[in-house]
């Protein structure tokens, strides 16, 4: 199984401390968050990983990594920048991972555990940290609804009304075996340019959920994690307590 980082955007929400380097290699505690992620990577046991590059990719050069570029960077998003890997993508499984993240092994383990053809890690206990980062926790929140099941996703992504539509947050980490990566691609042909160039990741989880396969198994999550939108929130990782920041 080989490992995929999603690096291609400025993270303009970021703004001037990305003005110069990729969003990947703003610091949290001393160390770039993509050292953080290839740590938790190469503990849990890959050797090969591939980044995806966009926005001031020669700083991300002799990094250790295969580097698959998005020269659309500026003009698409996440998921189209993932297709740039699909050489990968359809040969084995692959783990994915955003790099404005950082979490444990023990996520990336789950993961690689899962039979499952399409998996992503989420956190139940999601609360917590979206009132450290936000205050009002529904201002940045997602829907994420499980099916009766406990296991199978039925909704992501959306704008909820009440916190009854929250069951946890998506962390930025999944699972594609080739099949769910095919699945992905017949989904985004289908699709009008522009449409298929501006859509995210949890839209194409929404969409794939609407087209009823493949199923999307959802792993809980409760170590160590966060997400890195803004000062603000590097702000409160380095103020933690720890049990959000690494």
């Amino acid at each position: 199984m080989k490992a995929i980082i999603l690096a291609a955007g400025r993270g303009s929400r970021m703004k001037d401390m990305t003005n110069d380097r990729p969003k990947c290699l703003v610091e949290l505690r001393g160390k770039p968050l993509l050292e953080w992620q290839q740590a938790a990577l190469r503990a849990a046991g890959f050797d090969e990983i591939g980044i995806v590059t966009g926005y001031r990719r020669e700083m991300l050069a002799d990094r250790g990594m295969h580097e698959f570029h998005n020269p659309r960077w500026a003009d698409t998003n996440m998921v189209s920048s993932l297709a740039c890997a699909r050489d990968w993508l359809l040969a084995e499984p692959c783990l994915v991972s955003y790099s404005d993240i950082f979490y444990s092994a023990a996520a990336v383990r789950a993961l690689m555990d899962s039979d499952a053809p399409l998996a992503i890690t989420y956190d139940p206990d999601w609360l917590q940290l979206w009132q450290q980062r936000f205050g009002d926790p529904l201002l940045d929140a997602e829907t994420f609804r499980l099916q009766p099941d406990g296991q199978t996703l039925a909704e992501i992504g959306n704008k909820p009304r009440s916190m009854e539509q929250v069951q946890g947050q998506y962390m930025g980490l999944l699972h594609f075996t080739p099949a769910a990566w095919q699945a992905v691609e017949t989904l985004r042909a289908g699709l009008a340019p522009e449409i298929r160039d501006r859509m995210h990741m949890t839209g194409t989880l929404q969409r794939l959920i609407e087209a009823g396969s493949p199923p999307i198994t959802a792993l809980p999550y409760r170590g160590h994690w966060g997400e890195v939108d803004s000062a603000e929130d590097l702000a409160a990782y380095i103020a933690a307590d720890g049990s959000a920041a690494p």
